[in-house]
C-alpha cells in the first residue's frame, strides 16, 4: 500500500472505445479513424490513413506510432491489415507545395477516406481540423492517437507506410540517409542538403529547402 502521504499518479490512458462506442450510441454504426504522418519533415509525402476497426477483432497495444517501436508498429500494422478496413494517401511533395503542409495533409485525409471499401458513418480525426471536403461527418479530436484505437491504429498505418516510403527513397539517394531521419531537419540532412542540394523530394516550399537552393 502506498504512504498515506505519497501523491497519487494517475495511470498513463491507453487508447480505448470510448469515442466510437459515443458515436455508434448516437446513430453512427462504422467509425473510421484517421491520423497522418510525414507533417514534419523537409522531404518526402505526408502520408493520411483511415482505419474501420473491427470491435470484436481490436489488436492488443494499439497507441499513438509515435510511442510505439518500430517493432511493434510493423506487427500491429500487420494485424490491422488483416483484421480491419483500412485506406491511406501519400500526398506528394507537389501537393505539398502547392496547396501547403496543412492544405496537403486534409487532401490526403479526404482521399485516405475515399480509398475505404465502404462510406463511413463517423471519422474521429486527430488534431483540430476536419477537412471540409470529407465525404462523411467528421469530428476532430485533439491528442486523439492516444485516446482512440481506431485513430492510434490510423497513426501506425499511416507512419508504417510512410516509412517505408523512406527506405525506398533512400534507395534513390543514398546520400541524404533518408531512411535513418525520414526527411526530417536532422544535422545530417541539413549538411546533405547543403552539400548536394535539393532533390526531387524535397519541399521547396519548406524554408531550409529554400535556403539550400540559394
Amino acid at each position: 500500500m502506498p504512504h498515506p502521504d505519497s501523491p497519487l499518479v494517475a495511470p498513463a490512458r491507453q487508447p480505448d472505445l470510448f469515442f466510437e462506442l459515443a458515436a455508434r450510441s448516437g446513430g453512427a454504426e462504422i467509425v473510421a479513424g484517421v491520423d497522418e504522418a510525414g507533417r514534419g519533415p523537409l522531404a518526402g509525402p505526408v502520408v493520411a490513413a483511415a482505419v474501420i476497426l473491427d470491435p470484436n477483432h481490436v489488436p492488443d497495444g494499439l497507441n499513438d506510432s509515435k510511442k510505439l517501436t518500430e517493432a511493434r508498429r510493423e506487427a500491429l500494422f500487420a494485424q490491422i491489415m488483416a483484421s480491419a478496413m483500412v485506406g491511406f494517401c501519400a500526398a506528394p511533395v507537389s501537393v505539398i507545395d502547392a496547396l501547403n503542409i496543412r492544405g496537403a495533409t486534409l487532401w490526403a485525409m479526404c482521399q485516405a477516406i475515399a480509398a475505404l471499401p465502404v462510406r463511413p458513418d463517423l471519422a474521429l480525426i486527430d488534431g483540430r481540423d476536419v477537412p471540409p471536403e470529407l465525404s462523411c461527418p467528421g469530428q476532430h479530436l485533439v491528442g486523439g492517437d492516444g485516446k482512440s484505437v481506431s485513430i492510434a491504429a490510423a497513426s501506425i498505418v499511416a507512419k508504417v507506410v510512410r516509412d517505408r516510403m523512406c527506405a525506398i527513397m533512400d534507395c534513390g539517394h543514398p546520400q541524404f540517409g533518408f531512411a535513418r531521419h525520414k526527411g526530417y531537419g536532422t544535422a545530417v540532412h541539413l549538411e546533405a542538403l547543403l552539400a548536394h542540394g535539393p532533390t526531387e523530394l524535397h519541399r521547396t516550399s519548406f524554408t531550409p529547402v529554400l535556403a539550400a537552393r540559394r
